[in-house]
């Protein structure tokens, strides 16, 4: 199993990037999303999304600027970040058999993580 994250970089207040994640070595896999480090802060939960359960889940904090997506063909899910704070630099994780529900995303025991890319937004 292996989880390919793209897409960081330094971005000013108020720009976009769009972050990329393929899997590969998954026959199927529900629940995939985004969790974020920024400096000397925990992992939080950003966005999932899950086929299963029909809906996807945002962190109030970027609710209206984020948009997740997923391409099943390309096995790749999609992080849109428009409108960039300063407070969303931090490392980004791709994950996958995670905890995917309306109100809540979270880590399970069998949770598959990819490499990290650093997202900065300063000016």
């Amino acid at each position: 199993v292996q989880l390919q994250a793209s897409g960081g970089g330094l971005v000013q207040p108020g720009g976009s990037l769009r972050l990329s994640c393929v899997a590969s070595g998954l026959t199927f896999y529900d629940g995939i999303g985004w969790f974020r480090q920024p400096p000397g802060k925990e992992r939080e939960g950003v966005s999932c999304i899950s086929v299963r359960e029909g809906i996807t889940y945002y962190r109030d904090s970027v609710k209206d600027r984020f948009t997740i997506s997923r391409d099943n063909a390309k096995n790749t899910v999609y992080l849109q970040m428009n409108s960039l704070k300063p407070e969303d630099t931090a490392v980004y994780y791709c994950a996958t058999e995670l905890l995917c529900r309306k109100r809540i995303m979270g880590v399970m025991t069998d949770t598959k993580w990819g490499q990290g890319t650093q997202v900065t937004v300063s000016s």
